[in-house]
């Protein structure tokens, strides 16, 4: 019999593959809290990211005739040159600190958006650069990249259709770079094989749960994760203090 925290990490995997194929984002936001307690902070994040990594290139195939390639490009192009700031980050200021920082200010944007104001700076030129500069750096320090992607999408009145598949690909490279900085995680292989199972179950049922949320809905649980990502830095921030 499995031990009860392989299964949680096994139902949080596949809770979070659905959320990220149904909207576009939730799988590190769902099941890297899990993962994390579970397993430990390193094999916790390090196969959130092999998995969410997994995840993007799934969805991606999936989804890809409506992606938007050129801002696709400049927000990969954000992620890079976010990447070396963040290491820098991180290794300068206590991480406790880093958390409750960048989990605040995260929050207060993504609760700006969810009460109807959009940041209308987002639509000039370069947006899309400095979103995805927002997304890598938090990615880095903190492990939520996903909000500020929904903070762009929001403010833009980016249509969910192309959203999915343009966050997977920027999804894939940050990941894939994490995953080469740290290394892959040092699991059980009858572990890694069940997330295997439970993430493929998870987007098989997103798939067939984003054909019914309408686009209004998918919007409001696409920043209803975004702002839980946000609260689950500022508190594992806290708790670390």
């Amino acid at each position: 019999m499995a031990p009860v925290g392989d299964v949680l990490a096994i139902g949080a995997v596949a809770l979070g593959a659905t959320m990220q194929r149904a909207t576009g984002l939730g799988f590190a936001l769902v099941a890297a809290p899990f993962l994390v307690v579970i397993l430990g902070p390193f094999s916790g994040v390090t196969l959130a990211n092999l998995l969410s990594a997994a995840i993007n290139l799934i969805v991606l195939c999936m989804t890809v005739r409506a992606l938007r390639r050129r801002l696709a490009v400049q927000m990969i192009a954000g992620v890079i040159l976010a990447l070396p700031l963040g290491v820098w980050v991180v290794r300068e200021l206590p991480g406790p600190v880093l958390l409750v920082g960048i989990g605040l200010i995260t929050a207060g944007s993504v609760a700006w958006v969810a009460v109807g104001q959009s940041m209308p700076f987002l639509r000039n030129r370069g947006g899309a650069v400095a979103s995805g500069f927002a997304s890598g750096f938090f990615n880095t320090t903190a492990g939520t990249g996903g909000p500020p992607l929904a903070v762009y999408a929001v403010s833009t009145d980016w249509e969910h259709r192309s959203f999915v598949p343009t966050v997977q690909l920027v999804g894939l490279v940050t990941n894939v770079l994490s995953l080469a900085a740290k290394g892959a995680p040092v699991l059980s292989w009858r572990l890694l094989l069940a997330c295997g199972a439970a993430m493929l179950a998870g987007i098989g049922g997103g798939h067939y749960l984003q054909r019914w949320l309408p686009e209004t809905a998918t919007r409001r649980w696409m920043v209803a994760l975004a702002l839980t990502g946000s609260v689950i830095a500022i508190v594992k921030g806290l708790v670390a203090w």
